[in-house]
């Protein structure tokens, strides 16, 4: 670092200026989630608020190592960094104690810590470190091939510490990948992979109207990737003949059975709809075969992907779902209602939501937060608690502070001339952006609980510090940006 360079006048002031409003805040709701009688002040070290206030402060001075840290120290360690937090993921497996389910925690004397937070911006930054050599280029298979062995190494060894949640949010580094090359047909792919995975469980058990035997499941499950391999084939192959052969068979087919089903024999709609898909993977095939075009080919191929996905989406919700993920999703999709098991805690967020209003209740009236109805309150938990003190007009307003340093931090991501600092800068915002959503999702109920904590608001040391470490390695990286202009 040049002795003429000034670290503190370089660093973004409106991305410091969210984190400090988002910190404070946070801090704040803590101590109205887990305030007792008993506790004097919201410094007292013997509770969550005054343990929060001590995790703030050790953040705050890594802040300030990484900022007045050598930039050549930073991009030189990543890699040793990702093996050493492997090596420590794999070691925390067999130690750590089961806690809740999950063996996930190391202790640390009087403190514990959760490997899994800080893989998140490690993972990262070698990710970064990787793609910002000269000759990468996220185009053969071999690349590709690197970089989700890189992803999923990690996640992997998370799943097997029962920490789920965690586990989900490398996917965050897909808008990352995006950015830097991925097609955008591949988290197209993704998306249709989910749809029909909600389609299939939520409606295979229900029988098609007026078709005895149908599943309505596997029926628009089967539809929907008929008609997407359709949509494929009208974007990327300039032959309509095709197109308008494998468009208008199935309007024919259905044209002549449905009246035969009403008045002359029953048959089983699914099938039909298999016959329909199987016709058109060998048309396609052949077509592939023929025309030597590998559109063809990988339109054929993503249809019969999605047959045998409708299909096998039963065995993986049955065999590879545990219990309790199953429940959730059964909660989730309104398949099951059990308000005092599985679903209390999004049943009880909500009513603590609701109960704000507009307005709120005020900063420690809440009554469903006094009287401890929603567990994890004051950490997974914690937008309950913002919703229902600072009701709608508070809630609005926290997700607005979200969105405008979400913003800040992709207008920074998008603004530097090293790839190292642009890739890590799109990891970061992924991470904060997946976060954001899904912890509110779930404490709404438009996503599965899958425990996740809601950046500098939920209480824990592993994520506020993980988090602080996440950010700052960022607006570091970004300085370096003036320092190289200045020099």
């Amino acid at each position: 670092m040049s002795r003429n360079f000034n670290v503190v006048q370089a660093i973004d002031k409106w991305a410091v200026f969210f984190y400090i409003v988002l910190v404070v805040f946070g801090w704040i709701n803590i101590y109205g989630a887990s305030v007792s009688e008993d506790q004097t002040s919201i410094f007292d070290m013997h509770y969550r608020s005054g343990m929060q206030f001590m995790w703030m402060g050790l953040s705050f001075g890594m802040a300030l190592v990484i900022l007045f840290t050598d930039s050549r120290l930073i991009t030189a360690v990543p890699y040793l960094l990702y093996g050493l937090i492997v090596l420590l993921l794999i070691v925390t497996v067999f130690v750590a104690k089961d806690i809740k389910g999950s063996r996930s925690w190391l202790a640390l004397g009087p403190f514990s810590i959760q490997p899994a937070e800080f893989s998140k911006f490690i993972t990262a930054l070698a990710l970064a470190k990787l793609m910002s050599h000269p000759q990468f280029r996220l185009k053969s298979i071999q690349s590709y091939a690197i970089v989700c062995s890189m992803i999923l190494l990690p996640m992997v060894i998370i799943v097997a510490q029962s920490e789920t949640g965690s586990a989900l949010v490398f996917l965050s580094f897909v808008f990352m990948l995006y950015r830097e090359g991925l097609p955008g047909l591949i988290p197209a792919l993704g998306f249709c992979a989910v749809v029909l995975f909600v389609v299939v469980i939520r409606f295979g058990g229900v029988a098609l109207l007026g078709f005895e035997g149908s599943s309505t499941g596997l029926f628009i499950g089967l539809l929907i990737s008929y008609i997407i391999a359709l949509v494929f084939l009208r974007v990327y192959q300039s032959d309509r003949k095709h197109l308008m052969v494998l468009s208008v068979v199935p309007i024919g087919v259905f044209a002549v059975l449905l009246p035969l089903y009403k008045w002359v024999v029953r048959f089983n709609l699914v099938y039909v709809m298999m016959a329909l898909c199987g016709g058109a993977i060998i048309y396609l095939l052949v077509l592939a075969f023929l025309k030597w075009r590998r559109t063809y080919l990988f339109i054929g191929l993503f249809l019969l992907g999605g047959f045998v996905y409708c299909f096998s989406a039963g065995y993986i919700f049955n065999s590879v779902l545990q219990p309790h993920q199953q429940k959730r999703i059964y909660v989730l999709l309104g398949m099951a209602d059990d308000p005092t098991g599985i679903g209390y805690n999004t049943a009880q967020a909500r009513i603590a939501i609701g109960s704000g209003g507009f307005w709120g209740k005020g900063f420690l009236q809440g009554t469903q937060t006094k009287l401890k109805y929603v567990p994890e309150q004051d950490t997974d938990f914690i937008f309950c608690t913002i919703g229902e003190e600072w009701g709608f007009v508070g809630s609005a307003m926290v997700l607005l502070v979200y969105l405008f340093f979400l913003y800040r931090l992709l207008f920074i991501a998008e603004r530097q001339d090293n790839r190292l600092a642009r890739i890590y800068g799109y990891c970061v915002v992924g991470i904060f952006a997946f976060h954001l959503f899904i912890n509110v999702g779930m404490v709404i109920g438009l996503v599965p609980v899958i425990g996740i904590p809601l950046p500098f608001f939920s209480y824990g040391g592993s994520s506020f510090l993980s988090f602080t470490i996440l950010l700052f390695l960022f607006l570091k990286l970004d300085t370096m940006r003036i320092e190289r202009v200045r020099n």
